[in-house]
């Protein structure tokens, strides 16, 4: 797969960040003070940590008063403290410099009757996001596929295209409609393509920090699928009312208190489906949370059911 547009947005940042360290520690070098380098890499990280404590404030203030729900304060430093440390990974290298590095996989000889796997990633983010997750799904020889969504300011109805096209890739391949995992926006692009294409099929939608019902960050960055995803849009209401996901028994959302990006952290729960809190996790490490890959083999090993009669396949 080619490189895609989020892929050298997140290299020109990555490369600038590194120019810039490298220039301050030559400048203090040749005027004798070495520990400029240094103070200037403090500054970005720090910078940077500070941010997501501005999101984790938000996130305190978003319950309320509701103490009963709000999470203590010492989980939320810890919530914080993961993200600091999982975040520069994704957004600094895997998805910059590593979005093809893992291949999708639809062996010819094995993949005929074996369940596939469809993976989305969410808001800035491209295929890179799911580097792990490919690497062991190739080990145990499970059919997958990652998409890039684009373009990446785009409406989230402009990604139903790439979607399907992975999706009947999938099909093609095993003969068999494919468990369907989005994280983020990811699980509102796969609602959006499932509402859209009277042929879509999914086994299982299973959706990691989706903002189902909003978030009140939404609107608050660049891109109309940011403005699509603020509490009470019009895009997302449209979207419930057009909801075909018939059977949410067949619909799993996990979702977490220490969220810092869907607030209120309810929002990435819909009702019907199978809720499931991945307890003091923030945004982006419950990506990598045991419990949502242990979930996706757990699906993989039911039983192939006779063809659906609705969009869900049983």
């Amino acid at each position: 797969m080619c490189a895609a547009m989020l892929a050298r947005i997140q290299q020109f940042i990555a490369l600038s960040l590194a120019v810039c360290l490298a220039g301050m520690f030559l400048f203090g070098a040749g005027i004798g003070r070495p520990w400029l380098g240094l103070l200037f890499a403090a500054l970005v990280v720090g910078g940077y940590a500070a941010v997501l404590a501005v999101e984790f404030c938000l996130l305190w203030n978003s319950y309320n008063g509701f103490d009963g729900d709000r999470p203590g304060l010492a989980k939320l430093a810890r919530a914080w403290w993961n993200e600091v440390l999982v975040a520069p990974r994704i957004f600094l290298w895997r998805q910059p410099f590593r979005s093809a590095r893992e291949p999708d996989h639809l062996p010819a000889a094995t993949a005929r009757g074996r369940r596939g796997v469809l993976l989305v990633h969410g808001y800035f983010c491209n295929r890179g996001l799911w580097n792990p997750w490919l690497r062991r799904l190739r080990a145990a020889d499970i059919p997958v596929v990652a998409v890039n969504l684009e373009p990446v300011f785009g409406s989230i109805d402009d990604y139903a295209d790439a979607i399907a096209a992975a999706a009947a890739r999938i099909e093609r391949a095993t003969g068999l409609a494919p468990i369907v995992v989005g994280h983020s926006m990811g699980g509102l692009a796969l609602r959006a393509w499932l509402r859209r294409d009277p042929h879509a099929r999914a086994h299982r939608l299973i959706t990691i920090a989706t903002p189902h019902a909003g978030t009140r960050l939404g609107g608050k960055g660049r891109g109309r699928n940011v403005a699509q995803m603020a509490c009470g849009s019009a895009w997302l209401e449209e979207l419930a009312r057009g909801d075909v996901l018939t059977s949410r028994a067949d619909v799993v959302c996990f979702w977490s208190r220490c969220d810092n990006i869907v607030l209120p952290t309810a929002s990435a729960t819909l009702p019907g489906a199978d809720n499931r809190e991945l307890d003091g996790t923030p945004h982006v490490a419950m990506v990598f949370h045991p419990a949502v890959f242990a979930e996706v083999e757990r699906s993989l090993r039911l039983a192939p059911a006779p063809a659906p009669t609705s969009t869900c396949e049983p």
